[in-house]
Formats: C-alpha cells, sequence, structure tokens
C-alpha cells in the first residue's frame, strides 16, 4: 500500500494542473488502494475548493466512497509522534499532513508515498531509511 499526499490528489482532480499527466501515469502505475490521513484530506479539500469548488471536492469524496483512497484514524501514540516529528523538523517547516503521513509510515512499516513534496526527501523513517518516492522528485 502506498500513502498519498496532498498535492498528487490534487493533481488527479485538475486537469489543468501542471503535474496533472505526471501523477496520472503514477497513478496507473500502482495498486490500489491508496492510504492517507484526515489532515492530507482537510489540505487536497482547502486546494480543490480554491481550484474549482464543489466540483473538484466532489471528486475527492467519490474516491473515499469507493475505496480508492483509504482514510487513517491517527491513534493517541501517533498524535504524540506527529507533535514530535514537527518538533524534530521545524526548520524545513514540516506541516501537519507531512507529519501525519511519516507517523502513519512508522506505524503502517510503509516507506512509498506518493507525493510532489520535495521535503519527504528529508524525511526518515526511524531506521534512518528514505522513503520511496513517487513519482521521483
Amino acid at each position: 500500500m502506498i500513502l498519498a499526499d496532498a498535492g498528487p490528489l490534487v493533481a488527479l482532480i485538475v486537469p489543468r494542473d501542471p503535474n496533472h499527466a505526471r501523477c496520472a501515469s503514477a497513478a496507473a502505475r500502482l495498486s490500489a488502494p491508496m492510504l492517507t490521513t484526515w489532515p492530507v484530506v482537510t489540505e487536497a479539500m482547502y486546494l480543490l475548493g480554491r481550484d474549482g469548488g464543489w466540483h473538484f471536492q466532489r471528486q475527492l469524496w467519490r474516491q473515499v466512497h469507493l475505496g480508492a483512497l483509504v482514510l487513517d484514524e491517527p491513534t493517541p501514540a501517533m498524535l504524540t509522534r506527529m507533535y514530535a516529528l514537527m518538533e524534530r523538523y521545524q526548520d524545513l517547516p514540516m506541516d501537519l499532513a507531512d507529519a501525519s503521513l511519516v507517523a502513519l509510515a512508522e506505524e503502517r512499516r510503509l516507506r512509498q508515498v506518493f507525493t510532489l513534496d520535495s521535503d519527504f526527501r528529508v524525511y526518515r523513517l526511524p531506521s534512518g531509511a528514505a522513503f520511496e518516492l513517487t513519482p521521483s522528485i
């Protein structure tokens, strides 16, 4: 299973997004479903609302309802971990959506992230391993 960040979710839905074709091509090679978090969906909904309103937001909801995008609920331990991650990467700075994905990756032992965010090249798993990014940044 691959973790999904807001950037590609928006790019897949918004045809005029400069990363639309690149993300659509990458998504076609991924196995469904993708896993994400509420902070990521919140960020994506904001961006979709700005770019096209309910028409685009509805498409993201549809992915959730169809099961193509699974929303994870954070545990109390993950919330604590998100705080620690934001503290650690405050110089970037790390936002809540990124912290939620990194904490989820640690919890589920996942390394693959569908993202356009170059900050994921800096983030590390507790083992020191880098994330595997799709599409490559």
